[in-house]
C-alpha cells in the first residue's frame, strides 16, 4: 500500500499553477463530475516518498518527471533524491501534471487528455 490515498470516489491532480497548460487542465478537472483533490506543487510540498510512488506508478524513473529541455537540466546527471529536491525547489521543471484516478496514475500532456479520461460536463 502506498502513501498516496486512492479511492473510487475521488481523484487527485498534481499540477503547477504557474503553468498555462496546467491551468487549462485544471479547468477540465473542475468541470468533471468526480470530486478531485487538487495539489498545487508550487504552493504545497509533495514529499519525497510521494514523488517516488508517483514515478513508480507511472513506470518511469524520477528523472523522467523533469522537463529536460529546461536549460538548467539538459545535461544533468543526478540521483533520484537529487531530482526530487529539484522538483520540490523548482516546481516549474515538472514535465507534466499528474492525475490519479482510483489506483491509476496518468501523466497529463494536454488538457484535452483529461476530458478523455474523466469526461466533463461541457
Amino acid at each position: 500500500m502506498g502513501v498516496i490515498a486512492t479511492n473510487t470516489n475521488k481523484n487527485t491532480f498534481y499540477y503547477n499553477s504557474n503553468s498555462n497548460v496546467d491551468k487549462q487542465t485544471l479547468a477540465y478537472i473542475q468541470d468533471s463530475v468526480k470530486k478531485t483533490l487538487t495539489i498545487d506543487i508550487s504552493k504545497t510540498k509533495v514529499s519525497d516518498t510521494q514523488w517516488i510512488e508517483i514515478a513508480a506508478k507511472l513506470n518511469i524513473a524520477v528523472a523522467e518527471l523533469i522537463n529536460k529541455e529546461h536549460p538548467d537540466f539538459t545535461k544533468a546527471v543526478l540521483t533520484d533524491e537529487d531530482w526530487i529536491k529539484v522538483i520540490q525547489n523548482n516546481p516549474e521543471v515538472l514535465a507534466n501534471s499528474i492525475l490519479v484516478i482510483e489506483d491509476k496514475f496518468y501523466k497529463i500532456e494536454t488538457p484535452s487528455q483529461v476530458r478523455q479520461l474523466l469526461g466533463t460536463n461541457s
